[in-house]
């Protein structure tokens, strides 16, 4: 009997060790790629304006530029409109900013948020959407 309680809370403990693993998988990031993270959480802001692409995108970069540093910014080939990513590190956290042409005239943004443990920051991805917002209007 001992040795069969013994079996089950190994058993146990293993069951328990792939759902933790499972847990933590991965997510796409709005650039396309794939990163370690929790899965099934919002990080990500989204917004519309009513400016172009380079407008938007020159905004975009000059915040997370201030905020932070820029470590890459790329366009995405094979889609229809027009597609450039940021990427960044803001606060320790990584940071991706999407930015394309929705209709004539709107552009819409996608900033989300990363901590280095996978986990989301939703707030610092609605005040760096803030910060383009007021960045956009002073131009």
């Amino acid at each position: 009997m001992w040795l069969h309680g013994r079996n089950m809370k190994t058993n146990f403990l293993a069951v328990l060790s792939g759902l933790a693993i499972v847990a933590a998988g991965c997510v796409s990031t709005v650039d396309g790629r794939k990163q370690a993270a929790v899965p099934l959480v919002s990080d990500t802001a989204e917004a519309k304006y009513p400016r172009s692409v380079d407008q938007v995108f020159a905004a975009a970069k000059y915040v997370v530029a201030q905020k932070g540093t820029v470590t890459r910014e790329s366009n995405l080939l094979g889609h229809t409109n027009t597609v450039r990513v940021i990427e960044g590190k803001v606060n320790q956290r990584s940071v991706w900013v999407r930015v394309e042409s929705k209709d004539p005239g709107v552009t819409g943004v996608a900033i989300q948020v990363r901590t280095s443990g996978g986990g989301t920051d939703q707030p610092l991805a609605y005040q760096l959407d803030k910060e383009i917002a007021l960045k956009l209007v002073g131009q």
